[in-house]
């Protein structure tokens, strides 16, 4: 079953992707397919070292992003109702939030940031990122009753406590968390390659997870 799907993922077209790679192409592409069907970068590294190949788990991440990054972007975003959240996580043993939103009709993640503190003024400023990237004048916020509706007030947005469909942001962190399984303690790094990995899931999340 290994050696099937193996030779499935074997694309030519990905050569330009991952050239100037030591790993083998169709090894890597094998790789970025177990990883797609819900294996977590561990239990990836786990199955190709029981073929042979000794690779980290960075290494796999790596794989999968470049070859998102040769990929066309989803289509665009309209954003209607959006569900906004945090989540705490922690880097180095301190708490940090990170604060989402996701588009409840296309289910693609709009924007990833991450705050040292949450309340009104990280939301205010996360909802402020989103109103310069997307039109928001027709979006409906479906958030909860800690500190959003300020925050929506402050920047003349529309919104509405909702906590039905606001549910989609809260499966996306646990998503997440399943994914990257150093966050179940504490990520080991500083806040900046934090951020790093949470847009690149972002990115992923979109681009390369079936929905």
């Amino acid at each position: 079953m290994l050696a099937d799907l193996l030779s499935e993922s074997y694309d030519t077209d990905l050569e330009e992707s991952w050239e100037n790679e030591r790993t083998a192409t169709p090894v890597r592409a094998f790789a970025v397919r177990l990883h797609q069907t819900g294996c977590s970068l561990r239990e990836t590294t786990t199955t190709l070292a029981e073929l042979g190949v000794e690779r980290s788990h960075g290494a796999v991440w790596n794989w999968v992003h470049r070859l998102a990054d040769s990929e066309c972007d989803p289509p665009e975003a309209q954003p209607k109702r959006v569900a906004v959240d945090e989540t705490a996580v922690k880097i180095n043993g301190e708490w940090s939030w990170l604060y989402a939103a996701i588009d409840t009709e296309t289910k693609l993640i709009l924007d990833v940031a991450l705050f040292g503190r949450h309340g009104t003024d990280p939301a205010a400023a996360f909802l402020h990122r989103l109103d310069e990237k997307y039109d928001l004048s027709d979006t409906v916020f479906l958030v909860d009753q800690f500190g959003y509706r300020t925050a929506l007030a402050r920047l003349g947005l529309s919104g509405r406590v909702n906590y039905t469909e606001r549910n989609l942001i809260e499966k996306w962190f646990h998503t997440l968390k399943m994914r990257i399984d150093r966050f179940h303690n504490s990520w080991v790094g500083s806040r900046a390659s934090a951020r790093e990995w949470f847009e690149q899931f972002m990115h992923y999340y979109n681009r390369q997870r079936p929905h």
